[in-house]
């Protein structure tokens, strides 16, 4: 399945709009992870344990979508958006969403 940010990919014009389809996960951090990064905050450099996380929830929410598009018979998705959010309680938690619209090429 093609997956692209773009409304348009050269050399595959769009036959049939289907949709919108989405893809969601959250991720909670846990005590752990925060003295962790709290440290990484202090003596500086990046937390690879929270980019770990981070992927692994932006991945998982890509791979909703795309499964709702294959539902719908489309073989690419165009358009899309990813977010992030931060919730919950004292922000503890962090959402990654993404949406595009199902389409066939």
């Amino acid at each position: 399945m093609l997956l692209s940010t773009t409304s348009i990919v050269d050399g595959r014009p769009v036959s049939r709009y289907l949709g919108v389809v989405t893809g969601e996960a959250i991720i909670g951090a846990n005590i752990f992870r925060d003295m962790f990064a709290a440290v990484r905050d202090v003596v500086g450099g990046r937390s690879g344990t929270y980019e770990k996380a981070l992927n692994e929830a932006r991945e998982v929410a890509m791979g909703e979508m795309q499964k709702r598009a294959e539902a719908l018979g489309a073989n690419a998705v165009i358009g899309i958006d990813i977010d992030y959010e931060v919730l919950g309680q004292n922000n503890g938690m962090l959402m990654v969403a993404v949406s595009g619209t199902a389409v066939v090429c």
